[in-house]
């Protein structure tokens, strides 16, 4: 036997609004043709008033519990992924927290952008395995589009809002039971510029826009992802064939087809929601692991890879068993 992070649950949430390619291009310099074939996005979902962080975050935290047959008071620390906080202080997290009435535990948030739910979960799991908590909401919450310069169309197509969360309980289990199995993560600050916010309470006193230099990003996003899914399968112990499904950060799919292939993952393993839901930043895994399984896809059982690379840079992965 061996104590493991185990899933129990998942949950997401999407604004009311969803904003397709067309509607877009009426008030972008854009095409939905240009998009598609240069990204694979189709739609993305745009927070209206009174939808924030905070307010998807809560609502995907409480389907995850629903899923878990939990309520808030059996949580005992809530780590919450994002580069778009309610407010600079305090924590989103400790606003969930006392939505879902788990006061008392241990509530934070994590700044890694589109790889804060792999960094969130490998936290969780390392306090989870330290006996810190007994169970930990995991949540990847963004409203990107509060941050995106709307005349700039190389980015502002690119991101949509939303939020996933998971729920983990710390288990013994078999060698070959559920639970999170191995985790590893990066970064390299020398390529902070090429993706970035231009301001910040600090550097600026504004909340500024994001810029980007994607093709150098692309290049350094296929090399880093394929490097680290090599790197956490070997600490697992497990050959690429044997993963059933690989969750990845849904940013574009052309680099979603081009580190399947660097990989050698056929597409059919590869879980995509980036046409329906656009970049989410640190709530792009959640979202999609929750999306393939309620919809079926993914089963008690299956051997999943997680993976994400996002400004800073940062990058990283994770293998468990669902």
């Amino acid at each position: 036997m061996i104590r493991r992070s185990v899933l129990l649950g998942t949950g997401s949430a999407l604004p009311e609004r969803a904003v397709s390619n067309a509607e877009l291009a009426k008030t972008v310099d854009t095409s939905d043709q240009w998009i598609v074939e240069r990204t694979g996005i189709r739609n993305r979902h745009i927070a209206g008033e009174g939808e924030t962080t905070g307010t998807l975050a809560i609502l995907a935290a409480r389907r995850a519990l629903e899923a878990a047959g939990l309520e808030g008071k059996d949580i005992g620390l809530i780590v919450l992924a994002t580069a778009t906080p309610d407010q600079t202080f305090p924590a989103t997290a400790a606003k969930v927290q006392h939505a879902i009435g788990a006061n008392g535990g241990i509530a934070f948030d994590v700044a890694a952008v589109c790889s804060g739910f792999l960094y969130a979960i490998a936290v969780a799991d390392s306090m989870l395995q330290s006996g810190m908590a007994q169970r930990a909401l995991v949540i990847g919450a963004e409203t990107m589009s509060r941050i995106l310069d709307w005349e700039d169309r190389t980015t502002c197509v690119l991101f949509g809002d939303g939020a996933g969360a998971v729920v983990l309980e710390s288990r013994e289990v078999a060698e070959d039971g559920p639970g999170i199995i191995a985790s590893r993560l990066h970064a390299d600050g020398a390529h902070c510029d090429l993706l970035c916010v231009d301001g910040g309470p600090s550097s600026t006193g504004t909340v500024g826009h994001i810029r980007m230099r994607g093709p150098e990003v692309f290049k350094h996003a296929v090399v880093n992802l394929a490097g680290v899914l090599t790197e956490v399968l070997a600490a697992a112990g497990i050959e690429p064939k044997d993963v059933d499904w690989v969750v990845p950060h849904q940013a574009n799919q052309r680099i979603l087809d081009a580190t399947a292939r660097k990989f050698g993952l056929p597409p059919e393993k590869v879980v995509v929601t980036v046409d329906r839901h656009a970049n989410t930043s640190a709530a792009s895994v959640p979202l999609a692991l929750d999306t393939a399984v309620r919809d079926g896809r993914i089963k008690p059982g299956d051997l999943l890879v997680l993976e994400a690379m996002g400004g800073g840079f940062t990058w990283g992965a994770c293998v468990l068993r669902a």
